[in-house]
């Protein structure tokens, strides 16, 4: 989507640039140059008035995020985390309020695409393709491929909190919670910290990544360079291990 690449620089600052504005008005220019990039993704949240500003504002404390956190040595360009951060920053005030995410047609027709190129690209190479491959594939801008794969995130949360069966009290997310529940990992960051030293470097990233810095996935996977499914899969696969370790001489004695 060129609108992107239209409203917000187009290079990468170095890791020289990086140390250079930590203390300096450079890195307030730089939030600057992107706040059109916030404008634009707040835009398609079909808000106005006072919510809209609230969503802006929103908007903004993710692209700080970015700026302060981005480290060029990942080749990943700071336009594209800027996008990851700056969207899931704005789809966490949603969920924390309860308000509905209106998730654009394109964006879901996108988001289907894209998941239907990780199972095609996943048998031709062997491997998760990058979210760069996902988006060639496509023929679309990683930003584009981004923002839909996170709207498909939203999408699948807000279809959880619909009413399921004949009891309207009950929603899927209560009997997908049911049924996950056996593992109680996901809910355990103690059990988590302790099994930290039993994963790989990149599952141990993944899982701090996510569950104590709270990224989204669709974050993790541009930070890491890999799909959104691959980070899925290594998430639940991390979590499996985890759950088998055994337990702690205190706890069994208890």
């Amino acid at each position: 989507m060129e609108r992107f690449k239209a409203i917000a620089p187009n290079t990468s600052p170095t890791r020289l640039e990086v140390q250079e504005w930590q203390n300096s008005t450079a890195r307030d220019r730089l939030i600057e140059g992107y706040l059109p990039l916030v404008r634009a993704v707040a835009g398609r949240y079909g808000r106005r008035g006072d919510q809209h500003d609230d969503v802006i504002q929103v908007g903004t404390i993710g692209l700080i995020k970015a700026v302060d956190r981005f480290d060029p040595e990942r080749g990943v360009e700071l336009r594209v985390y800027a996008m990851t951060m700056i969207v899931g920053e704005i789809q966490r005030h949603f969920r924390d309020r309860g308000w509905a995410v209106h998730v654009p047609r394109s964006l879901k027709e996108l988001n289907g695409k894209l998941l239907k190129f990780d199972d095609e690209l996943t048998g031709s190479l062997g491997r998760s393709p990058t979210i760069g491959e996902l988006a060639s594939a496509a023929g679309v801008h990683q930003e584009q491929a981004i923002e839909a794969l996170e709207a498909g995130r939203a999408y699948a949360t807000i279809s959880l909190s619909s009413p399921f069966g004949s009891d309207p009290y009950t929603v899927l997310g209560d009997t997908v919670a049911d049924t996950l529940a056996p593992f109680g990992v996901a809910d355990d960051h103690d059990l988590i910290s302790r099994g930290l030293d039993s994963l790989g470097e990149r599952e141990r990233r993944i899982i701090l990544l996510r569950f104590f810095e709270e990224l989204t996935q669709a974050q993790i996977a541009v930070r890491m360079g890999i799909s959104q499914m691959q980070v899925s899969r290594l998430i639940s696969r991390s979590l499996e291990k985890i759950r088998l370790l055994p337990e702690r001489p205190a706890e069994l004695a208890a």
